[in-house]
């Protein structure tokens, strides 16, 4: 929708959150395509680290949305990788991890997918089932992933674990060790689901992306920590910022913030229940019945072009 004017959730001036983490996208993009070839990765990689974690402290609604709008530019792997870290970096303090803790674990989330970079953009193209070879290689990547992480001269066996073990499961069915619950570093856990979670709410060629609040509901479902479950609840919730709703009066918008401590949440109203656009768009509190979410809406059926500067301000602007 184009030239429309809003009054911004986020002040002029701010830093933009979206072009630091298009930025350091680029950045992860350089260093894991060189990784193990005997340059000094590690000092960039925490570097980054820090920086997505900076950039989702800064304005978590704007780092959230970037993930459901699909705004990290860059190859989908390294995509990936940074929208899983983002969401490590929102989720970790809540469980207590101390700043070096978090680091970490959001360092691993960078370099979770390293012994796979190229094959998962061969993935995300496919548009039919993966070849036996494949299936293979998906299994191995954790174990290449630490085996590249120690040829670069990283040394430190809490990352490592957590890169190894990030598709293990309580119940053993993991791999690549088919660890169980108490063999699996929390940190290893929380990657895990960052990682799964941000790949079902992406689309593929093969399938549509899954909508938040399902995806939400699969993962939790699926997760035996309580912890977890509670901590992804909190920071992400059902309708992250980023969503595109349907409201009870059958208004079309997208959420711009996290819940309040009342439970609501804001939504930038685009288009009036007859499809007109809004000009200047209408910010909406979920509070008031008429403004409840009806429903989450996939890309291709709300019918909404919008850039994200035009609902979080300059902490969105390209």
């Amino acid at each position: 929708m184009a030239d429309m004017q809003a009054e911004h959730a986020v002040s002029a001036g701010q830093v933009s959150v979206l072009r630091s983490l298009n930025q350091l996208a680029q950045r992860l993009d350089r260093v894991l395509q060189s990784l193990g070839n005997g340059d000094n990765a590690e000092t960039e990689l925490r570097a980054i680290a820090s920086g997505v974690i900076a950039a989702a402290h800064q304005s978590p609604d704007v780092a959230l949305a970037t993930i459901f709008l699909n705004q990290i530019a860059g190859p989908y792997a390294v995509r990936h990788c940074v929208e899983a870290a983002v969401v490590c970096a929102l989720i970790s303090p809540v469980m207590e991890h101390s700043p070096a803790e978090t680091s970490r674990i959001v360092v691993s989330a960078l370099t979770m997918n390293a012994g796979m970079m190229r094959l998962a953009e061969i993935f995300q193209l496919k548009d039919g089932p993966l070849s036996d070879d494949e299936r293979r290689a998906i299994l191995r990547h954790p174990t290449e992933g630490a085996e590249l992480l120690r040829r670069a001269d990283i040394d430190d066996e809490e990352w490592i674990a957590c890169v190894l073990s990030h598709h293990e499961l309580d119940d053993g069915s993991g791999y690549p060790e088919g660890r169980s619950a108490g063999a699996i570093p929390d940190g290893a856990r929380l990657v895990g689901m960052a990682d799964r979670y941000c790949a079902l709410v992406s689309a593929r060629n093969y399938r549509r992306s899954m909508l938040a609040p399902d995806a939400l509901k699969k993962l939790c479902g699926e997760c035996s920590q309580a912890w977890l479950v509670a901590a992804f609840e909190q920071e992400i919730g059902q309708y992250p910022p980023g969503t595109l709703v349907r409201l009870k009066n059958g208004e079309t918008g997208v959420v711009s913030h996290r819940s309040g401590p009342d439970g609501a949440r804001h939504v930038y109203s685009m288009r009036d229940p007859a499809g007109v656009p809004f000009a200047p768009i209408e910010r909406r509190s979920t509070r008031e019945p008429l403004f409840a979410i009806a429903e989450v809406l996939h890309e291709d059926n709300a019918a909404l072009r919008f850039s994200m500067r035009q609902v979080w301000g300059d902490a969105a602007a390209v």
